[in-house]
């Protein structure tokens, strides 16, 4: 098990407990990444809330999902709860202090306090080294998946739920009518209107680089040019947006016969256009100033986010290409991805990719196949995210709605409703898995194995 965050302590707790014997590897207190600030493993290093926890939230859904799993984060994260109206927060340190003793509680886990000197070239292996991994370790999973595979950077725009759109100040189609004609939705803009968004990117707040993302030489983030930050364009004159991803040309708007001022794309970010994509709007504007801005935009204004831009430094893999169902590389049997080097946002996603790669991990060491992780679930939506090869630009992104079929018979209308609804229904499937993968006396020995542990 390389790596001791939420996802390397959550796989290892689910090998453990299955009688499997796992080494795991934390490089720290000997070195250090750039976010951590304590040697503690399970460090939560940016906020200290695990989201909201009301089974109509997605995330609240996969928390307790997890915790039928008998999850080591999830029920840590419980017992060192601190208020937080409608969120799971909690006191970090406690919450360190229990995930490090309830592992150490465990026979048959070793925690080794180095960097791993290697990826072992067989045997079952975890890599669980979160987003910012040491540079040694980042050289060797770039030439162990290829090049191209491995990205540095996360620059993401937001995805929109389609339905919380106002249709009637849209139109279909592709530029010059490429492709189908329609693949892309368009959301068109006078005069006045983009100059109102040129003002807001220019004056809104923004998310203030941290230092190991600057180029110290230069004082600055050294962005991709094919790759800016939307208001890094707008700073860079009046038309410069227009003349890039809200560019007009080939957009005439059937319903006029002209071509607007200017032109925000949006294409589907699922095979089902349950959700759209903001085509070019990569930013580092903060999530409340994003909503108001891109909220200004025609047919926005009531607009459900499934995910907000960001755009900072991150690694992670093409997980869509690169990995199976069961968080395995294709290419290595053996091999799991976990937590949020996958792309999969947040801390209970990363919790959420190392408790089923620890349970597929579990049924290999005994040369059998996990159950699959069942659909329309919370958990079932992270891997579908990170099975799906309909979006070409794979991105980050935390767990929602979108993967989830419709329920039979007529439909909800009201949205509340309707997500309960679901997520009962998905409770209903999880527990019929929680129950074949369960850890029962006696049934511990099944999932032995004998030789090396599991790293």
């Amino acid at each position: 098990m390389i790596g001791g965050g939420l996802a390397g302590c959550e796989a290892a707790w689910q090998l453990a407990r299955r009688g499997v014997r796992v080494r795991l590897y934390e490089r720290r207190p000997h070195s250090s990444g750039p976010a951590h600030h304590t040697d503690m493993l399970a460090e939560l290093v940016c906020s200290n809330s695990l989201r909201g926890v009301a089974l109509e939230n997605c995330v609240g859904l996969l928390k307790e999902e997890l915790a039928r799993l008998d999850s080591l984060i999830v029920t840590s994260a419980r017992e060192a709860a601190v208020p937080a109206g409608g969120a799971l927060a909690v006191d970090r340190e406690r919450f360190s202090a229990i995930v490090e003793s309830r592992l150490l509680g465990l026979s048959g886990l070793e925690i080794v306090r180095e960097e791993v000197p290697e990826i072992p070239a067989g045997g079952i292996v975890i890599v669980a080294c979160g987003p910012l991994p040491a540079p040694s370790l980042a050289a060797q999973i770039d030439a162990l998946l290829g090049s191209g595979r491995l990205h540095y950077y996360d620059a993401a725009a937001p995805i929109v739920a389609t339905d919380s759109i106002d249709m009637a100040a849209t139109y279909r189609k592709s530029r010059y009518d490429k492709g189908d004609g329609d693949d892309y939705l368009n959301i068109p803009l006078d005069k006045e209107q983009y100059q109102q968004f040129i003002a807001d990117l220019r004056a809104l707040p923004k998310h203030d680089p941290k230092d190991f993302e600057l180029d110290v030489a230069a004082g600055k983030v050294p962005y991709f040019e094919g790759c800016l930050p939307i208001e890094e364009m707008a700073a860079r004159g009046e038309d410069a947006l227009r003349y890039g991803p809200l560019k007009p040309v080939g957009l005439r708007d059937p319903r006029t016969g002209k071509t607007p001022y200017a032109v925000v794309q949006l294409r589907n970010e699922d095979a089902d256009g349950k959700s759209l994509n903001l085509v070019g709007f990569q930013t580092r504007l903060t999530w409340p100033a994003q909503k108001e801005a891109f909220g200004k935009l025609p047919g926005l204004a009531n607009a459900e986010w499934l995910r907000l831009g960001v755009m900072h430094r991150n690694t992670f893999i093409d997980a869509p290409r690169l990995l199976d169902a069961q968080l395995q590389l294709r290419a290595r049997p053996g091999l799991y991805f976990a937590g949020q080097i996958t792309g999969a946002e947040g801390y209970v996603e990363a919790a959420a990719c190392g408790a089923m790669a620890g349970i597929a991990a579990a049924y290999a060491a005994n040369g059998n196949v996990a159950p699959a992780i069942p659909a329309d679930t919370a958990l079932g939506a992270v891997v579908a995210h990170l099975q799906n090869t309909a979006s070409p630009d794979f991105q980050p992104a935390n767990v929602t709605w979108t993967w989830f079929s419709p329920l039979p018979g007529k439909p909800i209308r009201e949205k509340r409703l309707r997500r309960a609804a679901l997520a009962a229904r998905a409770l209903e499937r999880i527990d019929a898995f929680a129950k074949a993968v369960a850890v029962t006396p006696g049934r511990e020995s099944a999932f032995a194995t004998a030789g090396a542990p599991a790293e």
